[in-house]
């Protein structure tokens, strides 16, 4: 039914904001503006019996980043999520008082076509943040009357960008999936590592374009649920082959088992995967997975 679908759809709403207004807990920086709806979609997760909530959570990100000539603008993000978000896209307006309004509409246009061809069903905020504090600022000098930025010559400028992603499964079992992800890693240069059991972690590092063809790759096989949870871009200067050895945190990719406990023998150990992590000075992303402190 209807019911059961938004039910499902309605917490990962809800554990999407918990992790916005954890990463950001200052009001200026993100603020539901209707606490009433919030309240509503809660008791409906919790109430089997709850009604559907009658209007959708509103929320603004404001973020703060650097413009071509290195002053700091402000973007503001206001944003709804519908019913069915993220089976649907979120409904996004970013404003910002430098912009023309040409600037805008060009600005959410290209915003809303990244969306829809990286994240179909995917939660997506975080993303869309990102993307918003990586590209906004180059809206506000842009002359459109010429097409004289075209979208190669945008992307000819991230061909020195280093990136990590660190993906969440619900689970890998399947020998077919472990496979590919170790195969399409070595094929695209990637170093990290891969945990299979539930939940499942992949880490992959590397040319930022290799990142974003691995990850369009693996979100098309089929899963029962799996995200971007966190990840890291950095320019580097030269970009050249060594620039990017000196970034990796892992020498290749490889499956990492950690103890597997549990009937199937599929649960990982978490703790080992923390000092695993924190071997490689990647603690802090222990929290991000499991929103725990890691011991």
């Amino acid at each position: 039914t209807t019911e059961m679908a938004y039910q499902e759809e309605a917490e990962i709403q809800i554990s999407e904001l918990d992790l916005l207004s954890s990463m950001f807990p200052y009001e200026e920086e993100f603020a539901v503006t209707d606490q009433l709806a919030l309240a509503e979609l809660k008791h409906y997760v919790e109430n089997e019996s709850a009604e559907v909530p009658s209007s959708k959570i509103q929320f603004i990100l404001n973020v703060k980043t650097e413009a071509p000539n290195a002053s700091m603008v402000e973007f503001s993000m206001a944003c709804a999520l519908p019913f069915k978000y993220p089976t649907v896209l979120p409904e996004i307006t970013v404003r910002s008082s430098l912009l023309s309004r040409s600037q805008q509409i060009q600005l959410n246009s290209d915003l809303k076509t990244y969306l829809m061809q990286n994240f179909s069903g995917e939660p997506c905020m975080l993303s869309a943040r990102e993307w918003v504090k990586d590209h906004a600022a180059a809206y506000i000098d842009k002359d459109l009357s010429s097409s004289s930025l075209t979208a190669s010559d945008a992307t000819q400028s991230e061909v020195t960008m280093f990136t990590r992603l660190w993906i969440y499964s619900h689970h890998i079992y399947n020998k077919q999936k472990r496979k590919n992800i170790i195969d399409w890693a070595k094929e695209l240069s990637l170093s990290g590592f891969c945990m299979p059991g539930k939940p499942g972690v992949v880490c992959v590092e590397g040319l930022q374009s290799s990142c974003e063809e691995f990850w369009s790759r693996v979100r098309r096989l089929t899963w029962k649920r799996i995200l971007i949870r966190h990840r890291e871009d950095v320019s580097l200067e030269g970009g050249g082959h060594a620039e990017i050895q000196k970034q990796r945190k892992f020498p290749t990719l490889e499956e990492k088992c950690f103890d597997a406990h549990g009937a199937r023998g599929n649960h990982m150990d978490l703790g080992q995967l923390y000092h695993f992590l924190e071997e490689k000075g990647c603690a802090d992303i222990f929290q991000m997975y499991f929103g725990v402190e890691g011991h």
